[in-house]
């Protein structure tokens, strides 16, 4: 529309288009088209996160939940990892690349919307992912409700419609009431030590850099992503030891860390330009940057962070002192096998929050439950999830003398699955025991591949046995059959290793099924468990931690099998070598005699979940997917 009131029209032609014709006639809501060319009209179909399939090319449109910044990979492309999700609540993670680092999709936080056009779905290691295909292309938007809906690309022609800017819109909507903020991103009012976060904000002086680094211009806007902060102590001959907090950006580019330099019309940038009007910045950062350059005149320190003061010595209350908290060159004894893009947390943020949820913690091993780790040992049901007690070798002695005090049954020797022998003992008045050898296609295997049933034996003669064959399975003579003892016994003995079942979740099946095993001879405990129908009980570590990190002291409940220690549960009993690695590890988390600042950090995941006890509802944690690390074992 001219000044006039009449009508204009505007014709544009391409080489590219050779016959198109481009028609403006209205500008297009909520953005300039001085800024972008529009290509003809095109219907784009858009699948739901919840139909994707391997094999494809799809378009999408999705919620930003992770994404690293471009960087550029081990060949001569850039790549960006981005994780999305849509009204289905179905997550897809891209790998995206592109030797243009502007081609890639501009994404500045958590909850940004993005459209991808031609984007390959593919399947890898059973998990469905994108990635870039010829002709991808990439939208991306604010996901902020009521921000003007501006797309960020680099590309000069795209289409965009009514449609696409109504399902921006719906997007928005879903992510404000269905997905959390992110909670990285930071004031550096908020900040506390040891931890990981997002920072947005304004360069107002550099130090000198070499050829390696990149150098940003004064005055940019930035987002710094996964930013750490950390104490560090300060000498000055006038004054005792102070601590500072320090802000490091560490290498690589794990858990997304980078830096962008943010466009003016951002949203994020807006605010922090209105705060930094209404504060007086002249007289806080010029003098700091001159006396910089001089070593004896480092500006004093602030020793109070969010109301701590960090002068105060926590080493002598038997506290972990936040000074030792930050130490981060010192390793941590355990390692995190999984969900690294999780942010540590301090323990008094858990404390106050509710369940479910799950944590990545850096803390201090105060204490732990029970002493004698041997208890720690306990049997658990992955069915019924019950816990019980190992059963003591004096017990189980009892219940075996019970049964040998029953005499075989003749009638049932010497069948298709097995050849029988009987002995007599000379004591216990010529007590009857029966060995049944399990044949091999009607063959009896080797001694060390060979499996018996026992019927009347004693604990230590099963144990001999046990030593000179491959398997062991307590039996007694039934009426049709043999049949296993109760279950308070084990069901396999296996050298110095006991298997048992759970009473509960068991029901037995005659030994004869044991014929459907024959022709595999390695006797798998869990094979021999399914087909005599026995729900097969797992050995764990059962123990309590209570843990500390200068912030807050809290309990941590660990049930492990093998993963924790790397230790087998199912063999500390037996093994002398294990019990006593695991006596070291154990000294080495909690060192007897020394101060809890002398400890080493354990770095864990852990989850937290509610208990119902009667009427009361408790909270617990757990800890989950850690392990003890080699240089420790």
């Amino acid at each position: 529309m001219s000044r006039d009131g009449k009508c204009g029209i505007f014709l544009k032609t391409l080489e590219d288009y050779k016959s198109a014709v481009y028609v403006y006639t209205k500008p297009l809501r909520d953005f300039s088209t001085e800024s972008m060319s529009l290509i003809p009209a095109t219907h784009y179909i858009y699948t739901p996160l919840n139909q994707l399939k391997g094999g494809t090319i799809v378009n999408v449109y999705g919620v930003v939940k992770f994404f690293k910044p471009p960087y550029l990979s081990k060949g001569t492309d850039y790549c960006s990892v981005v994780t999305i999700v849509d009204q289905t609540n179905v997550k897809l993670t891209c790998l995206l690349f592109s030797g243009n680092y502007e081609a890639l999709p501009k994404i500045y936080k958590i909850g940004d919307i993005v459209r991808f056009h031609r984007l390959k779905i593919q399947e890898y290691k059973k998990e469905t992912q994108g990635i870039t295909s010829s002709g991808f292309a990439s939208l991306t938007f604010e996901g902020t409700l009521g921000a003007p809906v501006i797309p960020r690309t680099s590309s000069k022609y795209f289409n965009f419609s009514t449609k696409d800017h109504k399902m921006v819109e719906a997007l928005r909507v879903w992510a404000s009431s269905h997905l959390s903020p992110s909670s990285a991103l930071l004031k550096l009012c908020d900040v506390q030590p040891m931890q990981y976060f997002d920072l947005t904000c304004q360069l107002l002086g550099k130090a000198e850099v070499d050829g390696a680094s990149f150098l940003l211009k004064i005055g940019s806007f930035l987002r710094i992503y996964s930013l750490h902060t950390k104490l560090q102590s300060v000498h000055s001959e006038s004054q005792a030891t102070l601590l500072c907090l320090e802000f490091h950006l560490h290498g690589g580019t794990s858990y997304g860390r980078g830096i962008t330099v943010l466009p003016e019309s951002n949203s994020d940038v807006d605010q922090l330009k209105k705060a930094l009007e209404s504060a007086d910045l002249t007289s806080q950062h010029s003098d700091r940057f001159c006396q910089s350059e001089h070593e004896d005149s480092f500006p004093t320190p602030s020793t109070m962070v969010n109301g701590i003061d960090l002068r105060r010595s926590y080493s002598g209350s038997g506290s972990v002192s936040l000074y030792e908290v930050e130490r981060c060159q010192q390793l941590s004894a355990t390692i995190l096998t999984d969900h690294q893009y999780l942010e540590k947390t301090p323990l008094c943020a858990i404390l106050k929050q509710k369940t479910p949820k799950q944590y990545r913690i850096r803390a201090k091993l105060r204490s732990y439950k029970p002493k004698s780790l041997y208890q720690s040992v306990k049997l658990h049901c992955p069915k019924c999830h019950s816990l019980q007690e190992v059963p003591q070798e004096g017990n189980l002695d009892i219940i075996l003398k019970e049964n040998a005090t029953k005499t075989p049954d003749t009638k049932l020797h010497n069948t298709l699955l097995y050849d029988s022998k009987i002995w007599t003992t000379e004591e216990q008045g010529g007590r009857k025991v029966a060995v049944h050898f399990v044949k091999h296609n009607g063959i009896l295997p080797l001694s060390n591949e060979c499996l018996i049933l026992i019927e009347g034996g004693t604990l230590s003669e099963i144990y001999k046995l046990a030593n000179k064959f491959h398997s062991v399975i307590p039996v007694k003579s039934g009426q049709e059959d043999l049949e296993l003892l109760d279950l308070s016994a084990p069901f396999l003995i296996q050298g110095k290793i006991l298997h048992y079942g759970c009473k509960q979740c068991s029901s037995l099946r005659s030994i004869q099924n044991l014929n459907s095993l024959v022709d595999k001879i390695s006797w798998i405990p869990s094979s021999v468990a399914e087909v005599l129908g026995i729900v097969p009980l797992q050995y764990v570590f059962v123990m309590t931690f209570t843990l500390d990190d200068g912030t807050g002291v809290l309990e941590a409940y660990l049930m492990d099998t093998d993963k924790f220690f790397q230790i087998p549960a199912s063999e500390i009993l037996a093994d002398d070598d294990f019990q006593r690695s695991m006596e070291m590890i154990m000294d080495m988390f909690c060192p007897p005699g020394r101060k809890i600042d002398a400890y080493p950090w354990l770095e864990c995941f852990l989850k937290s979940y509610n208990v119902t006890n009667g009427t009361e509802q408790q909270v617990c944690y757990q800890i989950f997917d850690t392990t003890v690390g080699e240089d420790v074992i």
